[in-house]
């Protein structure tokens, strides 16, 4: 039976949910408001999309001043923090239409899933969208904003606002089409507090598991500052007994240890090439360490072609982006992949363990140069990368040891994140499918 189910039963078709708190029995029907009528009308730009893209380029991009909001940080109902670009103040004023506050609610307007909302952390005060984000101020006097946003997540709101969008292969929602959306709701405040102080039990859970991730992260952040040389020094701080006597580590360049290969984008004119089930590794596919899918996908023909193919557990570097501007993405893959020009794969040579070196770049990306200037986003020269240095221990055994302790630890990191992830599900659950915390409404029509 569709989620959306038709009560047979009463000649007239009611809107009201299949579980309901009992306190609110006999308060009547739901009703269905479209969007645009839940922001606040008191509020300037309550309810707006991004600038074009002309209006901010990569040239405006810069290391520190009024955070940019992209689609990398519109998680699907959570805040995504890593990725990290900035623009001036006055840039900021200029797309002051634009801007965005700690506690509103950012949409986007493109897949994957399109429309997926999440609110904007007290700790980022002011920030500008990027062309694809969508701001909500919810009228909070008339509605409560967590209910709206657990609503705007829900598996029905998600299939109305899909069926809006446009786009085969990525879809894409406009400003007009958005606010016409239809949302089922409570015609009283208390009802929708008590919803969302239910839903938010789950959050308050996910949040607890979420620092003792951040506890994890800054445990292994220390192993790795022990368990390699640090600047000025040719032995760890910390060294397992057995390679005590085992002197001191040996200098190395990175072209010494690896050789390096480019790659390259497939036609898009040439359909064989795309919708494949190799993934395509970009910028926006290594925001984590270990790389096991992406978006994009290429076929056979493509590497027939000529496109680089490169084996599980090859270590891959960005060598341009806005990205650079944060840090270095280093990821190794965990299956066979293919890669654009804008990252560079390590092919490591003999005698080198593939985890150690891993590790070891990881503990030393903020010595790897990075050129910032000129186009708004940060270069890695492949000269500079070649030339970094990187001090190894002698013994194999003894690079086997420190890559054992640091893999045992992201087991423990990925265990952790895996359990967020499987809560983050629970309460996709629970925001309006039918289950005990509430609430799959019978429509009286479809959206």
């Amino acid at each position: 039976m569709s989620d959306r189910m038709i009560d047979l039963v009463d000649s007239k078709p009611k809107m009201v949910p299949e579980l309901r708190f009992p306190e609110f029995d006999k308060d009547g029907e739901w009703e269905e408001k479209p969007l645009i009528s839940i922001a606040d009308k008191n509020v300037r730009w309550s309810f707006t999309g991004g600038p074009f893209g002309s209006n901010l380029k990569a040239s405006d991009y810069m290391s520190n001043g009024i955070r940019i909001l992209q689609l990398q940080n519109i998680g699907d109902g959570e805040f995504l923090d890593e990725y990290k670009i900035y623009t001036s103040l006055e840039k900021a004023d200029e797309l002051l239409s634009c801007n965005i506050y700690a506690g509103d609610i950012i949409l986007s307007k493109m897949g994957d899933p399109v429309g997926r909302a999440c609110i904007i952390p007290d700790q980022l005060e002011r920030c500008v969208m990027a062309s694809d984000g969508i701001r909500l101020v919810v009228n909070e006097i008339k509605y409560s904003k967590y209910f709206i946003y657990s609503l705007l997540n829900s598996k029905q709101i998600r299939e109305a606002i899909e069926k809006k969008s446009t786009g085969s292969t990525r879809k894409r929602i406009g400003l007009n089409e958005l606010k016409e959306v239809q949302l089922p709701l409570p015609r009283n405040l208390p009802e929708q507090q008590k919803i969302a102080s239910c839903l938010s039990s789950l959050d308050e859970l996910i949040t607890a598991n979420r620092e003792k991730l951040e506890a994890l992260q800054a445990h292994k952040k220390g192993l790795m500052q022990n368990l390699f040389p640090q600047e000025g020094q040719t032995v760890p701080n910390y060294r397992f007994p057995e390679f005590e006597d085992d002197g001191e580590w040996e200098e190395e360049k990175l072209e010494k240890i690896a050789t390096f290969l480019s790659g390259g984008t497939p036609s898009k004119s040439e359909e064989t090439y795309w919708n494949g089930t190799i993934p395509w590794i970009s910028a926006s596919s290594m925001h984590k360490l270990e790389i096991w899918d992406s978006e994009l996908k290429i076929t056979e023909h493509a590497i027939k072609a000529g496109t680089r193919l490169v084996e599980e557990g090859t270590i891959l570097i960005l060598v341009r982006g806005s990205m650079l501007f944060n840090k270095v993405p280093i990821c190794v893959t965990m299956k066979p992949v293919s890669f654009n020009q804008d990252v560079k794969a390590l092919i490591l040579k003999e005698h080198y363990n593939k985890q150690f070196i891993l590790y070891n770049l990881l503990a030393h990306e903020n010595n790897i140069p990075i050129d910032k200037t000129g186009i708004g986003a940060g270069k890695i020269g492949s000269e500079e990368l070649k030339g970094l240095t990187l001090f190894i221990p002698k013994s194999e055994k003894e690079q086997q040891k420190i890559a054992a302790c640091l893999t045992e630890v992201d087991k423990l990191i990925t265990a952790q994140t895996e359990k967020i992830d499987r809560l983050l599900h629970h309460k996709k659950g629970c925001n309006y499918s039918g289950t005990s915390l509430v609430i799959r409404v019978r429509f009286s029509n479809t959206f």
